[in-house]
Formats: C-alpha cells, structure tokens, sequence
C-alpha cells in the first residue's frame, strides 16, 4: 500500500507513467506463477532476472503485429478500411499502435515504415509533411523508447523522406534499424550514417544473416535490437547473471560442466511456467483482436533466452586483473567467453517448448543489453566501458560471438563528431564488421544529444533535466539516467574514422 501511495504523490511521475506503475503494482500483489524454492532463491540472488514482467502475464513480452497485412484489409475491430493516400496511410497505422500491446503497453515494433508508407508517396512535398506529422505523433504519444521502426533493405522514397526528417526532428522515438544489405544502394546507406550520427538511428542490421535464420517468414527488429518473426512474437525475456553465476564456482570445469548447465535449466523451466500462463490461462489469444484477425499467429512465438555479464563472468574464472589478461584482450580469456556460449547455446538448442513451434520447439538465445540498477556488469557479450580495444581489434572479436544470437546481439560505437564529415568510411567500417559475421551495428556522434544507452535510445537533454527533478515525457529517461550513473554509459571510447 506504501508502494501504491507513494506513486500517486510522486511529482516526477507524469500522469501515464503513473497509471502504468499503479497497474505493475496490482500485477505485483498476485502470486498465480508455480515457482520452485530453487528457481526463487536464484531470483532472490539476481541469478535469475525477469526483467520486470510481473506475476501474473496477461501479454507476451513482445507483439510483432504484420502491418503490411493490415494495409491491404485494414480492421473490422477498428473500424478502419485499407488507406487510398497518406493520410490515411499514417492515421490507420497511429490508430492501430495505441491498440498494440507489449511489456511497456506500447508497441516494440511499428512495421517496416517505409514499405509500408511508400504506395503513397506521389507528390513528395506532401509525403514530407505526412511522414513528419506521423513521426512527431509517434515520439509524442509512444513514450517509450523501445519502440522500433524498420526501413530498407532497399531504397525508397519514404525511406529517403524518414532520414531526412529524423535529421530535422532528432527525437528518441522511435528507435530505428535499417536492414542494411549487398543491394542497399551506397547513397541510401550513407544517408543512414549521415542521421545516425546526428541522432544515434538507424542501427545496421546485418540482413543476409537475419533473413536466412527467420525462414520462411520475414524478420523484424523490434524493442532493443530483437530479431523476431513478423506475425509473432517472444512471449518472454528472462536473463541468465553469468558474472554472479561464476562466483559459485570453484573452477572453470564446475562452472562449464555442472553449474551454467542446472542453472539454465532452472532458468528454462520458469520460462516454461511464464509461457504456460501466458497461452493457457491468460486468455490473449483467445480474445484480442490481432489474434482474430490474424495480424499475429501463436505459433510464430518464441521465447528469449538471454544472458548478461559474459566479460565479467570470464575475468572472475580466470582471476584476471590485468588488462591483457581479461576478456576483449587475451585470447584465452576470449576463447572461454567463446565456449561458454557456445555451451548455452547447446543447452537451449537441446531443451523444447511445445508452445515455440516456430523455433522448433527450442528459446532463441539472446545477449540482454541491460537494465539501469546493473552495476559493474556488462551487457551481452560486451566488453566492459573503458576496457575497449582499438576498433578493428573490438570489431574482431565481438563478430565472433554474433552468431549464436538469432534474437539479438549487438554493439555501440560513439564517433568522433568529425566523422560527419567521413560518412563514407564509416559505412566501410560497418561493411566490413558484417563481412567479419557481426550481426547488428549501433552508432551516434560524440556530440549527439540523441544517444543510444544499450539497446534504446534518451536524450542528454531529458537525462539532465530529470536528474534536476522536472519531468520528462518519455518513462525510459529514468532508464537512461540509472544506466548513466551505473553504467559509465558516456564514458564508452569515442571512435576516429582514418
């Protein structure tokens, strides 16, 4: 009761950030989830982390909606026919994302924008316009910066048009990833760096890897950098601590052979138990809509399997202090990051879930990019801020762990704010970090005010006034200001392109 109190009194707290904590907090006063004494005790630990999704899940963690479907029928519920221009264009599809659930009650995903955009685009002064309208609206009313927008892989007009106004604009929201491919044409692709480095969007996702891991259908990035199944989903994310995991161990035998092993079983069986609630009990897709009118299929669910801590993980192992002897330096240490992964990715690909049919019955493994209370603990697969090598040597081997990650993985370089000058090489850095097997590429400028914190996006600006104490409009700046104090989020080494 204290909790429910102090959140109506809080002063910080926009009215929507409030009804959306109330609404946690009656989630929070349940207990419907059958969890064993073990798996408990490993949460209690911070072993096991759910990453606030509540007691009772009434929603899969993350809903990819087909949008393109949506264009050509439009919605009965809704009461909306397909669009003849874009106006109607941008409305149908603003209307349709206040009606799209997920972990934050906002979208995680808004479509491939510029597909879905781009029939109507005639007369370019008015698309312009539109675009720019649908934009604002967007980062105006989805105040949470997990959610994401696709364009490319090819050129479009609308994609073009989005650049340009996100260049203008320079928002938080949406965050946006470009499917960047052998056929993206170079002009189009320096116009994603030339915004990237001025508002830390699009990322650049790697899409020959993506499109041939989420056959037969089509993939999206959604929330972070989450590769999912158009027309579906993750119905969870639960993470794996692997730095407080390592300090149970007594070697690196026990801890590959005996301990990560029962631990991540224990781990799978709670997700078995968030997944079972979901679909059995919850009733979603048995009355919502999307699921009606098939905008999204239950059986192109999943589930994510993540993991965080990898680099401290490795370095506790192996006792190493010394920069050379720690992971992102030595090679034994980058060899045993290798092989734990490599054993998690055994283990996942050996356990089923009846309920991830379009994974084969197995939970897709995922490297979590964090939460603002981690201290001292690295996202992912992630090297530690201000142990980074020089860049061609980080690219090296953070390639080496992308590809065991289907549903995510992904690192961030700040630039120098001269490389707006060299977006060229910049892009030549990204093509040639892809042709090395990385999977997903995050950038922004030294002097961005729009940056990317470890899969989202905040502006300096919010995080500044927040710590002041004023409000803010978008509730993941609380997750930007957390993360900035203890994460050392803009320490992280500033890049030179040559």
């Amino acid at each position: 009761m204290n909790n429910i109190l102090n959140i109506i009194k809080d002063t910080v707290l926009t009215y929507e950030q409030k009804v959306l904590s109330l609404a946690r907090e009656a989630e929070a006063s349940l207990q419907v989830l059958n969890i064993s004494e073990d798996v408990q005790k490993l949460r209690e630990e911070g072993i096991i982390c759910d990453l606030n999704e509540g007691n009772a899940p009434y929603r899969p963690r993350y809903i990819v909606p087909d949008y393109e479907k949506f264009m050509k029928q439009g919605s009965e519920f809704l009461g909306l026919k397909p669009a003849e221009d874009i106006w109607e264009a941008v409305n149908n599809l603003l209307i349709l994302y206040k009606h799209v659930p997920s972990i934050t009650s906002m979208p995680v995903y808004i479509g491939n924008i510029d597909e879905l955009l781009e029939p109507f685009v005639e007369d370019e002064k008015e698309a312009y316009k539109a675009i720019k309208l649908f934009l604002t609206h967007i980062d105006r009313t989805i105040t949470d910066s997990f959610c994401h927008a696709n364009i490319g892989h090819k050129e479009s007009k609308a994609g073009k048009i989005i650049l340009e106004v996100q260049r203008e604009l320079q928002t938080a929201i949406p965050n946006i990833t470009l499917k960047y491919s052998k056929e993206t044409p170079r002009d189009f692709a320096i116009e994603a760096v030339k915004t990237a480095l001025v508002t830390a969007k699009p990322s650049f996702a790697n899409h020959e890897m993506f499109s041939e891991e989420f056959k037969p259908y089509n993939y999206s990035i959604a929330s972070c950098y989450n590769g999912l199944y158009i027309g579906g989903g993750s119905y969870t994310l639960v993470r794996l601590n692997l730095a407080a995991l390592a300090k149970k161990a007594s070697s690196v035998e026990v801890f590959l052979n005996e301990i990560l092993p029962d631990t991540m079983k224990k781990m799978a069986d709670y997700m078995d138990e968030r997944i079972r609630f979901i679909v059995d009990e919850s009733g979603f897709f048995q009355s919502n809509f999307l699921a009606k009118e098939e905008l999204i299929y239950k059986d192109r669910f999943t589930a994510m399997f993540g993991m965080f801590g990898l680099a401290e993980c490795v370095n506790s192992l192996l006792g190493a202090v010394e920069q050379e002897d720690r992971f992102g330096h030595s090679e034994k240490a980058n060899s045993l990051g290798l092989q734990i992964i490599d054993k998690m990715y055994q283990v996942v690909n050996s356990r089923n879930n009846k309920y991830c049919e379009i994974t084969k019955g197995h939970f897709l493994l995922h490297a979590q990019v964090g939460i603002e209370t981690d201290n001292g603990t690295s996202p992912g697969c992630r090297i530690p801020i201000g142990e980074e090598p020089q860049l061609y040597a980080h690219l090296l081997q953070s390639a080496k762990f992308h590809k065991y990650f289907p549903s995510g993985i992904g690192d961030i370089f700040p630039f120098e704010a001269t490389a707006k000058n060299n977006p060229d090489a910049v892009l030549d850095i990204i093509k040639g970090a892809f042709n090395e097997g990385m999977r997903y590429f995050s950038l922004y400028s030294s002097d961005s005010d729009v940056i990317r914190i470890t899969g989202y996006l905040v502006k300096k600006s919010d995080i500044e006034k927040l710590n002041r104490g004023e409000q803010v409009l978008q509730d993941t700046v609380v997750l930007g200001l957390g993360a900035v104090k203890n994460s050392r989020i803009l320490e992280r080494k500033v890049r030179e392109t040559l």
